[in-house]
This record gives C-alpha cells, structure tokens and sequence, in this order.
C-alpha cells in the first residue's frame, strides 16, 4: 500500500493561513510571508507552468514532494479557492480526490484529473487504487487534515516551518487529542526559506 503523507508549510506559531481566508485571499490575511519564499522557487514555479525561480535546497526538497506524490486528497474549501487560480493546467499532475457533500462531475484538465468523493476513507480507498509505488498526499485543509490524522490515517508529515508569526490564523493543530508519543523525527534540514522537518509515525 501507498504511503500517506501530509505536507504543509507553517508559522512558528502553527498558522497555515490568516484569517478571513477568501477568494482575494487565499492564505488569509497577515499571512503572505507563509508563501512568498515558496513562490519563487524553481521547482514550484515550474510546477504552475512558469519558468525561472530560485535553484537551491528548499527547491530540491519541494521537487522530491512532487516527484513523490501520486495522488493527492483535498477538502472542498481548499479545493475552491485553488480553482480559480489553477486555469487549464492545475499543478497536481495526479488524480485528485476532493472530499465533499456537493456531488460535481469529474474534470480532467491537463495531466491532472479530479474526482469528488463523499466521505475520506472512500478517497483514501480511492487514491490507493492509482498511486501505485508513490505516497497519497493529504494536501488540506486543516479541517480534512485533522479528521485523517486523529483517525491514523497520516504515516508521515512534512512541515516547512516559516521564522513568521501569523497570530490569528488558522492553526493545524487545532481541536486534536494528544499525538506526540506516536511520531518520531526522521529528518530535518534548514533550507533558506524553511526549516523542513519530516516526522514518521512510530
């Protein structure tokens, strides 16, 4: 079976966004930092369809993330405000598993193909059958984070920590039962942008 992986980048406070999270904000507000390194690396930049960027470490480790990921699951929220920006092209280059209450027919645009399921074990199930040797990535948002991770759904996590505190934002943690007896730390690098630490689950 595929491992399952999540895959954020965070404040030193634990914010994956600001607040008043929106269409013309994305990230919330406060929290541009969180991306701006992010956005001007290579890997990601190629990933959108663009060209240039920063060639260094924090790229090679976002590049690693793509190369690694089969298939990935996201919740509806996140899944609309990324529409709008994604055009012909979305950046996943996987099937997509969009975990939902409001049925929508699948799209297929580009290499990316996108299917919308109800309930997260049946997406999970899902993306186990076209994953193959790759990891599932359960992209977000938080609220989908926290259900697979307190259900022991996530075997590994991958945290790109930003020296930025948001304050009132959205944190990941949120509402979740002590879990930090069932991970170990597998790895940590200090990237330009980012402290990247990859946890595993004992």
């Amino acid at each position: 079976m595929s491992v399952v992986t999540a895959d954020f980048v965070v404040s030193l406070d634990g914010c994956i966004s600001g607040r008043a999270i929106g269409p013309d904000a994305p990230f919330g507000l406060g929290a541009d930092p969180l991306a701006g390194w992010l956005h001007g690396l290579a890997s990601w930049r190629a990933r959108q369809g663009m060209e240039g960027g920063t060639h260094n470490r924090d790229s090679a480790i976002i590049e690693q993330w793509f190369r690694e990921t089969g298939a990935s699951i996201l919740g509806r929220r996140m899944f609309d405000l990324g529409e709008p920006f994604w055009g012909d092209h979305p950046p996943f280059r996987t099937p997509v598993f969009v975990v939902t209450h409001r049925p929508r027919p699948d799209i297929v645009a580009g290499d990316t193909s996108i299917h919308f399921i109800d309930g997260l074990d049946v997406a999970l199930d899902r993306a186990q059958g076209v994953a193959g040797p790759r990891s599932i990535d359960v992209g977000g948002g938080a609220d989908l984070f926290q259900q697979a991770l307190a259900a022991g759904a996530i075997d590994e996590l991958q945290l790109h920590i930003v020296p930025y505190v948001v304050g009132d934002g959205l944190r990941l943690f949120d509402r979740l039962p002590p879990i930090g007896s069932e991970w170990t730390v597998a790895d940590s690098e200090q990237g330009e942008g980012a402290l990247h630490v990859r946890y595993r689950r004992r």
